[in-house]
């Protein structure tokens, strides 16, 4: 795999140029992944803190997820009209007034608050970021340049959320706040000076910008998401139980979550490169089927700790290589409504997170643990079903 970092002699220096932009995205995408993943592990030491139950405090993460999702689009168009630098600081700015206010505040119902306020920096971060990234490397390599961002997502799940966890074990989960808040601050400023004042919305006004919504294929594309997310994060949110017999303790959840962060980011890699020679489509058409047999095959996984390890790992290799074909994909389709279709991919991805729990939840209560890969699996065919609806794939390639 070619580096992402340093540009080959035909590429130089545009191809540094958009990747050097991409890798200060990506910076700011690791700070906000931090904040999404590692409230989750923080939980006991902020209910204590705040005196309510650990499930009250597990509504820091339902907060954020909503309003992550509610705001994604809404943000998109509010702020339609301004430079994409001007979206980027802005929204690491709230984004870091959101943690801070949580590291502040003396009760539970303004920590509560306080995640709406982060998920709204975060949710206008992201997808800016990944409009930003495709618009600035161009139609030939903007699989590359989304997976670039998405790898400092990827990163925060192998690195940040457990460096955060750290940081609130061994002072605060407050600090943990800061922590955040401090790298949120660190990104900006390297956004204001390193990445151009480019990517103003066009002057057609706001019915252009909302135009992709009335593509079939766009819609069909961003539903087609919230299944196949649905399916991934099933397994993903609850891979204590269905690896339970083969990976008991925290020690042996760790790995094989640290496992499944790096063959995803892997994957994440691979799929952006693939996506930029062979098309999205296709990728995704790959991708979903194979995902879906690996999903049915997981149980066997369950006999012990290699087959646990083995299985995690090419589960996270091909959960991950969705993630990007199916934003260049849609991005392609939306033309010149990228910067609406990515905060809706991005709500997409949150419904799907919070649709996984719930289903998930209703299967292992009627079938058990060892039925919810199957249950992804049969998510996982549906998704590939979708796209393969989607007939009109950007740069002529299906």
């Amino acid at each position: 795999m070619t580096s992402t970092t340093s540009a080959t002699p035909a590429e130089s220096p545009a191809a540094a140029r958009w990747r050097g932009h991409a890798a200060v995205l990506a910076f700011g995408a690791f700070a906000v992944g931090t904040d999404g993943f590692v409230v989750a592990g923080l939980l006991p030491p902020i209910a204590a803190s705040l005196h309510v139950s650990v499930a009250a405090a597990g509504q820091l993460v339902t907060v954020f997820s909503i309003a992550y999702a509610v705001l994604a689009p809404i943000l998109a168009i509010l702020t339609a009209s301004w430079s994409r630098r001007t979206v980027l600081i802005v929204a690491l700015a709230v984004f870091a007034i959101g943690n801070a206010i949580t590291a502040l505040a003396p009760g539970y119902g303004l920590v509560l608050a306080s995640r709406a306020v982060a998920a709204a920096g975060a949710a206008l971060f992201t997808a800016t970021a990944s409009a930003t990234a495709a618009a600035l490397a161009g139609e030939s390599r903007r699989g590359g340049a989304i997976a670039i961002v998405m790898f400092g997502l990827t990163s925060s799940l192998i690195l940040g959320a457990p460096l955060g966890t750290i940081v609130g074990g061994a002072l605060d989960w407050r600090a943990t706040m800061w922590f955040v808040t401090g790298l949120a601050l660190l990104a900006a400023p390297a956004i204001a000076f390193r990445l151009p004042a480019a990517g103003r919305a066009s002057g057609a006004g706001m019915r252009a910008f909302l135009a992709p919504l009335g593509s079939r294929s766009v819609v069909t594309v961003l539903l087609g998401t919230v299944v196949a997310f649905t399916g991934i994060y099933i397994p993903y949110t609850y891979i204590s139980e269905i690896f339970a017999p083969a990976a008991s303790g925290p020690t042996a959840l760790a790995a094989l979550l640290l496992v499944f962060g790096l063959a995803g980011t892997a994957g994440n890699l691979t799929a952006g490169r693939l996506s930029d020679r062979r098309g999205p489509r296709r990728v995704i058409l790959v991708v979903t089927p194979v995902l879906a047999a690996v999903f049915a095959l997981m149980p066997l996984g369950r006999a012990g700790t290699a087959a646990a390890v083995i299985a995690v790992a090419v589960s996270g290799f091909f959960s991950f290589s969705i993630t990007t074909p199916q934003q260049h994909l849609v991005i392609g389709l939306a033309d010149g409504g990228s910067g609406m279709v990515t905060s809706l991919y991005q709500s997409a991805l949150y419904l799907a997170v919070s649709l996984s729990g719930a289903v998930g939840a209703l299967g292992l209560e009627r079938w058990g643990a060892v039925a919810l890969p199957y249950i992804a699996a049969v998510l996982m065919l549906a998704a590939a079903a979708l796209t393969w609806t989607v007939r009109r794939a950007p740069a002529a390639r299906a």
